[in-house]
């Protein structure tokens, strides 16, 4: 989420993954005491190893005492500088939790509804003695389909607001199809719901359909995991019914389009109508599904997975409804094992945590509930934590970086010489109409009609659910707002909203290690910055520099502009190819091309800013590094990253980022860094200067 720093769900996957206490570990200090006694120097000198040639290897150079000293905790599948931030957030989130669960509220306030979630949340012994009658209802709703209109009502009741494919490449919903809201790809200033493929229970497609040995290995794990969990559901004929989820899962993968497909806007801009539905993609009963999903009278949708749509419409009529059925039952399960007896959500945790991820333990329940809480009720937390935590000179500190680090990516757009002029016009107005939400949003949501209850997690989750969903619908036949956020105050990233042309920089990554205000600026301007400037950037990379300044995906580049664009970005992709953590995985460059342009260039602005922020005057040298080094490490570090294998194949399989140890050699494509380190050609990481990747 720089558009997407990190992942599509990094608050509970990567980010969450991670780190162990702030003490035991080597970026607890990040900022160290300077020679001046007005300054920090900001980086993490205990970190680095100076006794590795920064030329051969930087990535060691800045982290390598903390890469070989630290160990990934038993509740994560990986560690790093991000886990820094989450945990200070996360012992906030925690005192403050605390003293509301404590105190009293008025009824129906935030407050009070917080409390009762977190309270209904860790009460493992009622949900434990609650068993499975909380679930009930909806596995007899299941039980009582007997015909394609029915399952295609319940199909439609079941959509949910539960994917983001354009803020943070999040694709991945149980349901059969995922729902997202806000002006559409091709119809500029129309609010339009999208539809996008879903129905999968392991993360993507090739997991069904790859001959890897290790993806065939999970598969058959997955398949065995189903009839566990229908087993320690108490459901009847777990096996028979396995075989069937599987089997049809398999289909829906085969009916999916490919994550590179989902990336490419220009394949996900299709509008559909109402009638288009029924005529391009038989095999649902259209009029139920929407009639169910409260888009009845909708007339016009976003189709962006228009790929897969009919194959999977066409699944609904010709795969057996017991298929269905047994289909429905194992996801309402295995989406909510968490509110669900403990059998159930250790079975899910062995196989999602441990099997997929390596992660060897669970973290404890107070912890997940403090996470929880950020997914169903984050802005309401968001907003008493900015009032505690987040002071009003770090929200200004931040904005003047914002502001000079766009004023750098204008400059350097200006400057270009291979750009035509009609095309920097453009460039250069998008630049300029940026709108930028610092810390939290303007206007905080209405949780009024979010009912929550002490004593259901299970009803809470799903009320919350349906909440989020209505919540997003009611913005259909309404102008967009190009100010709403799509992140919470409290997470540890920062997004880049390509259809609003607009940034959103939450509270939680203000601050250390990625933004200290007492540090040297280099540090800030080097982590913070370089943050900034990576989801500026977003508007200018593969996918981004598709979007005009209203935030309408239209072509304004002209056809030589756009080859040389592409030229960079091709070699880019193939500089990425060659990182390989495994010898039998390398990361993917076209994939991971968006993040990795984004890097490049947010990179380049940064430093820009950087010296601009001088004055002209020479940076001074603090603890022996100069201006320069002290910005290309502080860059490093805020990438520090360890991962266990199965986390790191599955990050690569999966995700558009490439893992931070890779991201952190974007330095090689920077002249500046092969000066700031004297590295030459025969250095491992030289690049001569016509292979280095310049973009904006």
């Amino acid at each position: 989420m720089f558009k997407r720093l990190l992942t599509a769900a990094a608050v509970s996957t990567i980010l969450v993954g991670s780190l162990g206490a702030i003490s035991n570990n080597a970026f607890a200090n990040s900022a160290t005491e300077q020679a001046s006694a007005s300054q920090k120097v900001g980086i993490n000198l205990a970190a680095m190893d100076t006794s590795v040639t920064p030329g051969d290897d930087f990535y060691n150079y800045a982290n390598g005492h903390w890469q070989r000293t630290t160990e990934i905790p038993s509740d994560r599948s990986s560690t790093g500088a991000f886990l820094v931030a989450f945990n200070a957030t996360e012992k906030h989130k925690a005192e403050l939790i605390k003293e509301l669960v404590n105190g009293k509220h008025p009824a129906g306030s935030d407050e009070a509804k917080i409390a009762a979630f977190y309270q209904a949340y860790v009460d493992t012994a009622a949900i434990d003695a609650a068993g499975m009658q909380p679930v009930a209802a909806d596995l007899a709703r299941y039980a009582a389909i007997s015909n394609t209109q029915q399952l295609s009502t319940v199909l439609g009741s079941n959509l949910r607001a539960d994917v983001d494919p354009l803020n943070a490449t999040h694709y991945a919903t149980e349901n059969l199809f995922g729902l997202f809201v806000t002006q559409g790809l091709a119809t500029p200033g129309e609010v339009l719901p999208y539809i996008l493929q879903g129905g999968l229970g392991l993360p993507e497609r090739q997991y069904y359909l790859s001959d890897d040995p290790k993806m065939v290995q999970l598969r058959e794990q997955y398949h065995q995991y189903i009839k566990q969990l229908l087993t320690l559901a108490g459901i009847e004929d777990a096996a028979a019914k396995a075989d069937r989820i599987f089997a049809l899962e398999t289909k829906i993968a085969q009916a999916h389009v490919s994550r590179a497909d989902s990336e490419d806007f220009t394949k996900a801009s299709v509008v559909w109508s109402r009638a288009d539905f029924s005529s391009k993609a038989p095999g649902i009963d259209w009029n139920a599904f929407f009639n169910a999903a409260h888009l009845g009278q909708q007339q016009r949708f976003d189709a962006y997975h228009a790929g897969a749509i009919p194959a999977l419409s066409k699944l609904v009529a010709s795969e057996p409804l017991q298929a269905w059925q047994d289909w429905l039952v194992f996801h309402q399960i295995n989406s909510h094992t968490d509110v669900l007896p403990s059998a159930l959500d250790n079975a899910h945790f062995a196989f999602y945590g441990t099997t997929l991820s390596g992660t060897p333990q669970q973290r404890s329940r107070d912890k997940r509930a403090l996470s929880a809480l950020d997914a169903y009720l984050g802005d309401a937390v968001g907003k008493d934590y900015v009032e505690r935590y987040f002071p009003a000179s770090a929200k200004a500190k931040v904005s003047g970086m914002v502001d000079n680090i766009i004023q750098a990516f204008h400059d350097r757009v200006a400057a270009l010489d291979w750009m035509a002029p009609a095309t920097k016009k453009e460039a250069l107005a998008k630049v300029n109409s940026l709108v930028v939400g610092v810390g939290y949003p303007d206007q905080w949501p209405d949780y009024s009609s979010y009912a929550v209850s002490t004593k259901s997690a299970y009803a809470n989750a799903v009320a919350g659910e349906q909440y989020r969903t209505a919540q997003q619908l009611a913005k259909i036949g309404k102008p967009q707002d190009k100010h709403e956020w799509w992140m919470i105050p409290q997470i540890v990233n920062a997004v880049n909203l390509p259809v609003q042309n607009a940034l959103n920089f939450p509270a939680g990554i203000l601050q250390a290690p990625f933004f200290n205000a007492n540090a040297d600026d280099a540090y800030n301007y080097g982590a913070i910055g370089a943050v900034i400037g990576h989801e500026i950037s977003h508007s200018f990379d593969n996918n981004g520099a598709a979007f005009d300044s209203t935030g309408a995906m239209r072509n304004w580049w002209t056809k030589a502009d756009f080859a040389r664009f592409a030229e960079q970005g091709e070699a880019l992709a193939a500089q990425f190819d060659t990182y390989a953590p495994f010898p039998d995985l390398h990361v993917n460059g076209k994939l991971t091309l968006g993040e990795n342009i984004a890097d490049v260039a947010g990179l380049a602005a940064a430093l820009d800013a950087y010296h601009a922020s001088l004055n002209g005057k020479p940076a001074p040298v603090i603890d022996g590094y100069t201006g320069d080094q002290r910005f290309f490490i502080g860059f490093a570090q805020t990438w520090a990253t360890k991962m266990r294998d199965a986390a790191l194949r599955q990050r690569i399989a999966t995700d558009g980022h490439a893992p931070g140890m890779y991201r952190a050699l974007t330095v090689r494509n920077l002249d500046a860094w092969y000066k700031a380190f004297d590295v030459k050609a025969g250095d491992k990481l030289y690049l001569a200067p016509e292979k280095r990747v310049k973009i904006w």
